[in-house]
């Protein structure tokens, strides 16, 4: 399980970064920080290297480099600052950033999924950095930001989606039991823990009660069939990261996956996610009006799906 005070960018690419300082007007470098809102730190010990170098230092001290969004701004510093550079080469005739250069700047980012392209702009697509908190959030919100950041970047790294996917499931799974003060256990296996979250807020086909004319129709025999199948595919979601996805220290990389399967995967994780999200909220959702009457027992159902 991956730790909270994981630094998402290492020391190795920043100073990548820092070692081009020179090339750059003091003015330039400090512009561009705190175009993001980075303040320099004035108690700062001076490091090694000459004053920008040291300025980029004072800068670069005030981002926490486990936060998701913090490192997200400093990209775009670094970014801005690899362009400019780039830039200025070619203004005064050079080819621009040598080759050997940018060369060493995608090595050193890659380590930390982080890829640069041709333009010197920097893309962030390893999924697995992007969700290093998922088995931490305790708020709807955060389960919907990391969604959405999953959404957008688990293409790349197919095997990294499904198994962000699968930690998405978990962490909403948990959260719904924790907000219904029903008892989380760590030893459970997934499938156990969707049946569970879904029985929580009467999302299971089998906590669903029979279907009557008039009635509501979360109790319509059709939302009986989809809510058993979307149980299938949760589940389905965390079979195929035991099979293709991160987390089990593999020495190669899983072969055939494509972006369609990691949309997929996230697509898939993503509807049961917003569905339970969505009826946790739901003033008027079933679960609420039956809770007031008769609390639910966690673990009692054990229809299969």
């Amino acid at each position: 399980m991956a730790t909270a005070d994981r630094e998402l960018l290492s020391r190795t690419a920043r100073n990548a970064v820092r070692g081009l300082m020179s090339g750059l007007v003091a003015g330039a470098i400090g512009e561009y920080w705190e175009n993001e809102h980075f303040a320099a730190d004035p108690d700062l010990t001076p490091g090694e290297g000459g004053v920008r170098k040291q300025l980029f230092d004072s800068y670069a001290a005030s981002v926490d480099w486990t936060d998701h969004d913090h490192v997200a701004r400093a990209l775009r510093v670094f970014e801005s600052m690899l362009r400019r550079l780039d830039r200025e080469s070619r203004k005064f005739g050079g080819d621009g950033l040598p080759a050997d250069t940018v060369a060493e700047l995608r090595e050193a980012f890659a380590r930390d999924g982080c890829r640069l392209d041709d333009e010197l702009r920097l893309h962030t697509a390893r999924v697995a950095h992007l969700v290093v908190h998922a088995d931490a959030l305790s708020e709807a919100s955060g389960i919907q930001a990391e969604l959405e950041r999953v959404r957008r970047f688990g293409a790349d790294y197919p095997d990294d989606a499904i198994g962000a996917a699968k930690q998405l499931i978990e962490a909403t799974a948990k959260l719904v039991l924790l907000k219904r003060d029903l008892p989380v256990d760590e030893r459970q296996d997934l499938p156990a823990l969707i049946k569970q979250a879904q029985q929580a807020l009467h999302l299971h086909p089998a906590a669903v009660p029979p279907a009557r004319n008039g009635g509501s129709p979360d109790n319509a025999d059709s939302i009986k069939r989809i809510l058993g199948a979307l149980t299938s595919a949760a589940i389905g979601v965390a079979e195929l990261r035991n099979r293709y996805g991160t987390g089990h220290g593999r020495l190669a990389a899983p072969t055939g996956l494509g972006p369609r399967h990691a949309r997929f995967a996230v697509g898939t994780a993503a509807t049961w996610c917003e569905l339970m999200l969505d009826t946790l909220a739901d003033a008027d959702a079933p679960w609420r009006k039956a809770s007031a009457t008769a609390p639910l027992a966690c673990g009692t159902l054990t229809t299969s799906t």
